[in-house]
């Protein structure tokens, strides 16, 4: 969908560094007999600042709700976290997972587009998530 852009590059190169060393998190999807066939990972920004990023599912995968089922179990997993704010920032081309994360509860935030918006020149679209 996306031309990979250099922070992309660097951070799918580098995990370990600049997700898990940084007090971030990995998930995978796995969907036998097929394997791993999504990710999604929480990057920290700042104390208490996560950005939900470089969640993907294949695309063999997609159309059997595995999104859905890693979002909602990282969402689950991130009520153990120490976060404040927990936001996503993505492209309007990306219509079906605006649509996965306005159900679970992200809604459009200008100001997270505003602050962290610039990362990515693709990003179109600025989320943050709303604990129920």
């Amino acid at each position: 969908m996306f031309e990979l852009e250099p922070i992309d590059e660097q951070v799918i190169c580098h995990p370990q560094e600049y997700i898990i060393n940084r007090g971030g998190y990995i998930w995978f999807a796995e969907l036998p007999p097929a394997g791993i066939v999504g990710t999604c990972a929480l990057m920290k920004k700042a104390e208490g600042v996560f950005e939900l990023t470089k969640m993907g599912v294949s695309e063999h995968a997609r159309g059997l709700n595995v999104g859905k089922h890693l979002l909602a179990h990282v969402l689950e997993r991130a009520e153990t976290i120490a976060y404040d704010t927990l936001f996503l920032l993505t492209n309007t081309k990306c219509e079906a997972a605006i649509h996965i994360y306005e159900k679970l509860g992200f809604v459009h935030d200008a100001q997270i587009m505003q602050h962290y918006g610039c990362a990515y020149e693709r990003c179109n679209v600025a989320m943050r998530f709303v604990k129920k």
